[in-house]
Formats: structure tokens, sequence, C-alpha cells
């Protein structure tokens, strides 16, 4: 069964690649190439590149500045200020993000970082820093705001099934280099492990089976208990509905999940990472 159309999907699939086209209209009527524009704004030629082709959205700031700079008397800062909420994700993430704030069961195994779904505001801050190309303060903020932003799904009054399985070497790298950080993780996923509807389980060091090897990846299930699944690469994402693929990954992570300590193995072990700081 293939994930259902819905109108929002398919403004959300075409905005970012209309606001793209309009300004690539707009600078060209301007007589000016993108190197020049972007030279003229202080910003890199490949931030214009990639809102034009539709690879990142524009931001209301620099929409300001573009409407100033081009004589559009703003259209380009009214077709952000409108353009769909979903679209403060990466355009590949757009549609995973609209899924997982419906899906009544959400599972994730993670093997290099923390889940988004359990960051804190600096730990994110951390990651999206280590972003190459690297990414302008600005634009951390907004991604790092929309990620908390998802977190709201722990705390439903009607709580979603949500399920982690974390590979230990996660809890135990002190990504950005301060302790105070990573204890702060530590805390909040001690905390989260609490929390009505979500279970954490960390797989430790030394299994002799291991079922994750491939990546990390996330499964959901939506009201209408579709079954989907999401896969993350180095330059992007991919939504997966075919089926046959999701109850691949379906299986892995009922393994996964035989394979790990159980959660409350897993508090311990965060009780005692905790203690040791």
């Amino acid at each position: 069964m293939q994930p259902r159309n819905h109108p929002s999907r398919r403004k959300n699939a075409t905005t970012l690649r209309l606001v793209g086209a309009q300004l690539a209209l707009f600078r060209r009527l301007s007589g000016l190439t993108q190197r020049e524009l972007s030279d003229r704004l202080n910003v890199g030629e490949e931030t214009i590149a990639s809102i034009e082709q539709g690879r990142r959205p524009l931001k209301g700031d620099l929409a300001e500045r573009l409407d100033l700079e081009l004589g559009t008397r703003g259209v380009l800062a009214v077709a952000v200020e409108y353009m769909p909420e979903i679209e403060k994700f990466p355009v590949w993430a757009a549609e995973f993000i609209d899924y997982e704030r419906e899906a009544i069961a959400h599972y994730s195994y993670e093997n290099q970082v923390f889940p988004g779904l359990l960051q804190t505001k600096p730990y994110a801050y951390a990651v999206f820093r280590n972003e190459i190309p690297l990414l302008d303060e600005t634009e951390i903020e907004e991604r790092v705001a929309a990620r908390i932003e998802r977190q709201s799904i722990l705390h439903r009054k009607a709580p979603t099934t949500v399920s982690f399985i974390l590979y230990e070497a996660v809890l135990r790298e002190h990504l950005g280099g301060d302790a105070e950080l990573h204890a702060e993780q530590l805390r909040h996923t001690r905390a989260c492990a609490d929390l009505p509807g979500v279970t954490i389980q960390v797989m430790p060091f030394g299994r002799p089976t291991h079922t994750g090897l491939s990546g990390p990846f996330v499964l959901l299930e939506t009201p209408d208990h579709v079954h989907l699944a999401y896969s993350e690469t180095q330059r992007g994402g991919q939504l997966i509905s075919d089926q046959d693929e999701v109850s691949v990954l379906a299986r892995k992570y009922a393994m996964l999940r035989t394979e790990a300590l159980t959660p409350e193995e897993t508090k311990s072990l965060l009780d005692r990472l905790l203690g040791e700081l």
C-alpha cells in the first residue's frame, strides 16, 4: 500500500522549486549572474544556486534583502511568509517530517548520534555545526528550533508509541568536546526513558551479533496503519513505502530489540554513566 497522496504533500513537493524559479527569473531580469548576486548580498554562490534549484528553502531575512536588491517589492518575502510549515526542514526530509507528526508509532535505530527526538538544544547545535558544507548561524538556529519542535510528539496527552535503540558508542561519544553538554544529553535521555509510551534500549559493545550494521533507520505507522520506513545517507534521506522493503527493516528492528539491553538494563547503564561523570 502506497502512502496516500495528500494536498499538503503535493504542495510541499513544488513550493521550493516555485520560489526558486521566481528568484532565478528576477535575478536574470536584473541582469545578474548567481555569483554577482551572491557577492552583492555577501552570501555563498552555492546558497543562491541551491535556492534557485529548489534544494534549499529561502529564509525570511534573505528574502527581504533579495527583494531590496532586485526591486521585487516584497514578492519573495511574501512567498516565504506563506510557505508551508513543513519547509522549515531540508527538502529531502520534509515528507518524512510530515508523516512523523501524524504517526501513532515511531521506531528508531541510531548508531552515530542521539536521535533528533532525544537531542538537547546544545547537542543539536553541535550536530549541525559538523555539517559540510558549513551552515551559517542563522540556518543552524532555524534547524535546531525545528528539531526541538519535533520533540512535541514525545509529550502528547495520548502518548505515541516510541522506541529507540542506540549503539553504546552514541552514549559515550563527547560530540562538541564539552563535558557538560555530554552530561546534559545523558540526563535528558535518562529522563525521556521514563516518559509514557517511550522505551530506550542500548546495543552494548561486545555483542556477538548485531543486526544494525548497515546503518540507522526509522519505522513509522500512520493513523490509517500504513507502515513506512526512512533511511538517511551522507547526502540526504529516503522515505520507503514499498512494503517488502519496510518488512525487511521491521524484521531487523525486531531482532535488534532482542540483541539490545532491556529498557530497565538501559536505565541502569545510563545511571551508571551519569554516576561516573
